[in-house]
C-alpha cells in the first residue's frame, strides 16, 4: 500500500487552540500493517487521539517525547523567547518522516505503532511543537530507545525551519546536520 499524507487544513486563528483530531488516512498502515502516522500540521497535537491510533490490543507500553516552546532558554546564550515560527516544505518533510519511521521499524522490529507529528506556524511558550510516540508489547523491548532515535533523526533529516522571536529581535535557528549524498 502506498503511503501518502495530506497536510492538515489550516484553521482560522480563532480556532488554533482547539484540539483537532488528525483525519485517519491510508498512510497510517505500514507495509507490515502496523499503525504509522507522520504529519506536518498547524493544528494542536492531540496526544490521546494519536495514542489511540497507534495502540494495538497487544500494546503494553508507549514511549512518548514531546518538544515544547521554551519561554526562557538558560543553556548557552541565555535569552527569552516570545514565540517560534516553524516552516516546512511539507511533501519532503513528510517523506523524511516516513523514512524515520521505516528506520525505527528496521532497528526495533518489536515496535507496534509509531506517530511522528511536527507543528508549523506561530507557536508560543509552553506549546508542544513535536511529538514522537512508539508503542510496543513491553517497556523493556527498546521502545524508549526507538522514540529517542525518532526525535534525534527527525532533527537531523526532516526539513523544518525554526525562527526564534524575542525581545531582542529574531533569528533563524540552524541545526548542525549536513545531509550526506542520497539522503
Amino acid at each position: 500500500m502506498k503511503q501518502s499524507c495530506r497536510p492538515m487544513p489550516k484553521l482560522p486563528s480563532s480556532h488554533q487552540s482547539a484540539a483537532v483530531r488528525l483525519p485517519i488516512t491510508e498512510h497510517q498502515l505500514s507495509m507490515t500493517q502496523l499503525p504509522t502516522i507522520y504529519s506536518i500540521t498547524e493544528s494542536e497535537i492531540d496526544l490521546n487521539d494519536l495514542l489511540a491510533r497507534i495502540t494495538l490490543t497487544s500494546t503494553g507500553a508507549a514511549a512518548i517525547f514531546t518538544g515544547m516552546v521554551r519561554g526562557v532558554t538558560a543553556r548557552g546564550d541565555a535569552h527569552e523567547t516570545e514565540y517560534l515560527e516553524y516552516e516546512s516544505y511539507v511533501p519532503m518533510a513528510e517523506a523524511k518522516m516516513k523514512q524515520v519511521a521505516d528506520e525505527i521499524r528496521e532497528k526495533w522490529p518489536v515496535v507496534e505503532g509509531i506517530a511522528i507529528v511536527q507543528r508549523i506556524g506561530k507557536l508560543y511558550p509552553k506549546t508542544p511543537t513535536v511529538l514522537i510516540a512508539c508503542t510496543a508489547a513491553h517497556r523493556d523491548t527498546g521502545v524508549f530507545d526507538a522514540a529517542r532515535y525518532g526525535i534525534d533523526r527527525l532533527k537531523e533529516i526532516v526539513p523544518v525551519w525554526k525562527k526564534e522571536v524575542g525581545p531582542d529581535g529574531q533569528e533563524w535557528v540552524e541545526g548542525d546536520y549536513i545531509p550526506k549524498p542520497g539522503e
